[in-house]
C-alpha cells in the first residue's frame, strides 16, 4: 500500500493556507478543481482547473516551500495563463513557461518578505525556479517578449522553472467546462477579496494589484475576439514535434501533436438595430477584418440583424478577403438575435463558432437549443453591462 504521507501533507498545507488570514483572498481558488498527489510526474503542475504533485517531489520540499507551491499553481489558475498565453506556447512552450514562472514568483515573494509562512524551493543551497527583478511589474506576454530578445526565439534549454505546465490538458478541457471554469474562478476570487477586504481592508489579504485590476478588466476586446475564434481551430493540418501526441506518451512513443492553423466555417452577427450607432457598426466591420486575417476561416456567414434577419452574405475562398469592401449593412429595426439563430437552422447552417457583436439592449438571447449548442461569443458594445446566458460575453471598451 502506498503511504500516503505527502497526500497527508498536501492536505495540511493547503487548509493551513486557507485558514492564513495573511492569504484570506486565495482561500477560495485554492478549492478550485481536484488536488492530486501522482507518482508518474516530477513535480507539479495544472491544467489551469486541476493541480497535481509528485510524491517524491513533494518530499524534497519543507512546509514553507510546499505552500509556495501551491501558490504557485493557484495563481496560474488565477490569471488563466494555460489558455490566455497558449499561443505564447505554440510558438515556444520554454520561453511560454519560464514567463509565466518570472511574474508569478515575484508576486508571491513579495506577499510574504520575510518568509514566515512560504519561500520559495531551494535545492543544494540555490533557489530553484524563476526569479528576477528586472521582470517587476510585466506581465507574462512582455516577460515572453524580453527573454525571446535574450535568448532568441528558439530557445529551447529546458528552462529553469520548479513546476511543469499542463497545455495540453488545459486544451482537453471541453468549451462547456471551460466556460463554467470561468465562471467558477471568477467566484472564487470575488468572495476571495471579499473574505481579504473584511479583514485587512481593500487589496489585503494576499490581493496584489495585478489580481485587483482582474477583477476590474480592461479588456482588449480584439484580442479576446480572436483568441476565441482560435480556440475553435478544428483543423490539424501541421505536425509539430516540439510538442509530442499526449496519446502515445503512455506506450513509450513518441509521435508528432497536429496543431491546427485554420478554422473551417463560422457565422458573425452583427447587430443593426435602431440603438446601434454607424461608429460602433463601422467598428465591428473593421473587427471581422481583423478576425479573417488572423485566423483564415474557410467560410463565413456573415449576418445583420435587428428584429428580423436583414441581410446575409456568404463568403468563401478568396471572396473572404473582400469582404469589407463588398459587404452591405442592412437594418435600423427593433432588437431580436433569435432571429439569427432560426435562421440559422432553417438555412441548415451549422458553424463551428458564431460571433454576435451587439449593443446587449436585448429581452431575450435565446437558449443553448436555439443556438444549436454551437460555442458563441457575444461581443457588447457601448459600455452595457449585459451579459448573456448563452455562451460567452466580453464587454468592448474604447
Amino acid at each position: 500500500m502506498v503511504d500516503d504521507k505527502q497526500e497527508r501533507r498536501l492536505k495540511k498545507v493547503k487548509i493551513s493556507l486557507m485558514r492564513n488570514s495573511k492569504f484570506a483572498f486565495w482561500s477560495g481558488i485554492l478549492m478550485v478543481g481536484k488536488t492530486t498527489v501522482c507518482d508518474d510526474i516530477p513535480s507539479a503542475c495544472t491544467n489551469g482547473r486541476d493541480e497535481k504533485y509528485g510524491r517524491e517531489f513533494i518530499a524534497t520540499l519543507d512546509d514553507k516551500e510546499l505552500a509556495f507551491v501551491v501558490l504557485h499553481e493557484n495563481m496560474h489558475k488565477a490569471y488563466r495563463h494555460m489558455t490566455t498565453w497558449r499561443r505564447l506556447y505554440e510558438e515556444n512552450p520554454v520561453l511560454a513557461n519560464m514567463a509565466c514562472d518570472y511574474v508569478i514568483n515575484l508576486q508571491l515573494k513579495d506577499l510574504d518578505l520575510h518568509e514566515e509562512v512560504i519561500a520559495m524551493p531551494t535545492k543544494d543551497g540555490k533557489v530553484m525556479g524563476c526569479v528576477d527583478e528586472k521582470y517587476r511589474g510585466l506581465n507574462a506576454k512582455q516577460v515572453y517578449d524580453l527573454l525571446k530578445e535574450e535568448h532568441g526565439a528558439d530557445y529551447a534549454q529546458g528552462g529553469s522553472g520548479f513546476d511543469d505546465h499542463d497545455w495540453d490538458g488545459a486544451q482537453d478541457i471541453s468549451e462547456q467546462d471551460r466556460q463554467e471554469l470561468e465562471k467558477e474562478i471568477d467566484r472564487a476570487l470575488r468572495s476571495g477579496a471579499i473574505a481579504a477586504s473584511k479583514l485587512h481592508g481593500k487589496g489585503g489579504g494576499g490581493m496584489n494589484r495585478e489580481i485587483e485590476e482582474m477583477l476590474e478588466p480592461k479588456v482588449d476586446w480584439r484580442e479576446q475576439l480572436r483568441e476565441f475564434v482560435k480556440s475553435m481551430c478544428n483543423a490539424r493540418d501541421t505536425s509539430s514535434w516540439r510538442r509530442p501526441n499526449r496519446r502515445y506518451l503512455s506506450a513509450d512513443i513518441y509521435m508528432p501533436s497536429m496543431i491546427g492553423e485554420k478554422v473551417g466555417h463560422i457565422a458573425i452577427g452583427i447587430d443593426t438595430s435602431g440603438s446601434q450607432g454607424s461608429r460602433e457598426i463601422a467598428e465591428c466591420i473593421a473587427e471581422v477584418k481583423g478576425i479573417v486575417e488572423e485566423v483564415a476561416p474557410e467560410k463565413i456567414d456573415l449576418i445583420y440583424w435587428d428584429a428580423e434577419v436583414a441581410n446575409h452574405e456568404q463568403y468563401e475562398g478568396g471572396a473572404i478577403s473582400n469582404i469589407v469592401r463588398d459587404t452591405q449593412v442592412k437594418g435600423g429595426g427593433g432588437t431580436d438575435p433569435r432571429c439569427m439563430a432560426v435562421h440559422l437552422k432553417e438555412q441548415g447552417i451549422k458553424p463551428e463558432c458564431i460571433i454576435n457583436l451587439t449593443d446587449g439592449y436585448i429581452g431575450d438571447w435565446g437558449s443553448d437549443e436555439d443556438w444549436q449548442n454551437v460555442p458563441t461569443l457575444w461581443a457588447i458594445v457601448g459600455g452595457n453591462k449585459a451579459d448573456s446566458p448563452i455562451g460567452k460575453t466580453i464587454h468592448i471598451k474604447d
